[in-house]
């Protein structure tokens, strides 16, 4: 193989390639490669930081669930300080949606952790909403904020650690195989790696095009985002994050403003995903109908891509007819929170490496994460690469 030469080589620094990095580096050489000038630039950048253990398909919370110690009680030697932060979480329904959201509560009732409340209840906690827009809701008490900066730090910290070597500013141009593993070409490098991860996030798609690997069919939805100041007097520290009960909007505080989403689920490119007025326009409008606010003024907006598989959930697993081809994407909008459990997958996966006791009552299956679930993917690839 010709270039530089690595057991291993992650294309994309946002969480899932960071993570990965981080697990795979104490066991094999690897190299990290990201398009961008600095790591967790696009989705990871950009997401609204809140630890849900009852957010997403049955699959996500288990991941999440196995995640859960990691991010609790992070390694000290690169996290030094806490990740997580109190934010009760609190899911509302007008009097036509009451319907809708009672059946999500019974459907997640088994989990021990949500509690339903009246519309006394709510109004006590959220005085900001509209006298009257929520009659009833179901609350998470162990919801928390986390420490999305923290937390990719934390792993690239890891992996510099174990002398992983990081390519930034490198977009790939080109992925073959060749003998032994696999040739990545960028503007400025030729990297040899015997085994190649595609954490890409929403440009997944692309990187297997350019390797010849059958595309999974990746959506990336674009949401969008925006902060404003709160009313005068107004103590946003201990408010919880309020979501509509069909996911139409939510707001949550973050560091003294407000930050406000439609929770749009537009279709997108794989690009630097910027907000769109009219969405903007939408988010005010909705805030402004269930909460007593006025939007005089958007502090700061932004967009990002959450990046869906066909069943919507993440993907974690050779491929099934490309040797050495290693799918990590599909995360959606809950890629922090699963971080930690998809990263021990990955090395378990490629390096052999034990699964900690945290996935003993997970529920995690690696079967509803293999690439091999979809029509297009027949077989598993066991490949595995070693220090």
């Amino acid at each position: 193989m010709r270039g530089k030469v690595f057991d291993i080589a992650v294309i994309g620094s946002g969480i899932a390639g960071a993570s990965a990095a981080a697990a795979l580096a104490p066991h094999a050489s690897v190299a990290l490669i990201e398009a961008e000038p600095h790591p967790g630039y696009h989705s990871t950048g950009r997401s609204a930081a809140i630890l849900a253990q009852t957010y997403g398909s049955d699959v996500v919370r288990c991941l999440t669930k196995a995640s859960d110690a990691f991010l609790q009680s992070p390694p000290q030697d690169i996290i030094p300080d806490p990740l997580l932060a109190p934010r009760t979480l609190l899911r509302i329904a007008r009097a036509d949606q009451v319907d809708q959201l009672r059946a999500m509560y019974e459907e997640l009732e088994y989990t021990d952790i949500l509690r339903w409340i009246d519309a006394d209840e709510i109004e006590c906690r959220v005085p900001l909403l509209r006298s009257g827009y929520a009659v009833a809701g179901f609350l998470n008490p162990h919801a928390q904020d986390m420490d999305v900066h923290g937390l990719l730090q934390g792993y690239l910290r890891r992996f510099r650690q174990c002398n992983g070597s990081y390519f930034g500013g490198a977009r790939v141009t080109g992925v073959a195989p060749e003998t032994g593993g696999w040739r990545i070409t960028t503007a400025n490098d030729q990297i040899a790696a015997g085994v190649v991860v595609n954490a890409a996030g929403a440009w997944a798609d692309e990187i297997a095009t350019l390797a010849g690997v059958d595309p999974i069919g990746f959506r990336p939805l674009r949401r969008s985002a925006l902060t404003f100041d709160p009313p005068a007097g107004v103590d946003t520290a201990e408010l919880p994050m309020i979501v509509d009960a069909e996911e139409l909007f939510y707001l949550k505080p973050e560091a003294g403003k407000l930050l406000a989403s439609p929770a749009d689920q537009t279709l997108s490119p794989a690009c630097d995903s910027q907000p769109e007025e009219l969405d903007m326009a939408i988010c005010v409008d909705r805030i402004i109908t269930a909460f007593d606010v006025h939007i005089r003024k958007i502090d700061a907006k932004w967009s990002g891509l959450r990046t869906f598989s066909p069943d919507e959930n993440p993907v974690c697993g050779f491929d099934g007819g490309a040797d050495g081809f290693f799918w990590l994407a599909g995360q959606g909008g809950f890629g922090i929170q699963t971080a930690p459990a998809m990263s021990d997958l990955t090395a378990h996966q490629i390096c052999d490496v034990p699964l900690g006791p945290n996935f003993a009552d997970s529920g995690v299956n690696l079967a509803d994460l293999s690439p091999g679930r979809f029509a297009n993917k027949t077989s598993e690839n066991v490949t595995k690469t070693g220090s």
